[in-house]
């Protein structure tokens, strides 16, 4: 099977998936909700051994997953 980058709203991401957001790639251990308090908000989190790193999204944005065919 081949995998593809397909575009999705941030809002349909989930955990596990590989995201490409505004030049950094990370996988999703974590979704959070209300961003810094702020509705309309979510931060995609990756926390593996070798790094973390959490990256905020208005809920409709634009942002890529890679998926399998």
């Amino acid at each position: 099977m081949d995998a593809t980058w397909e575009e999705v709203t941030a809002a349909e991401v989930a955990v596990g998936d590989r995201v490409r957001l505004r030049g950094t790639e990370l996988t999703v251990a974590r979704v959070e909700d209300g961003f810094l308090g702020r509705p309309g908000m979510l931060a995609f989190v990756e926390d593996t051994p070798d790094r973390w790193l959490k990256v905020p999204a208005p809920h409709d944005a634009a942002v890529e997953v890679l998926r399998e065919r």
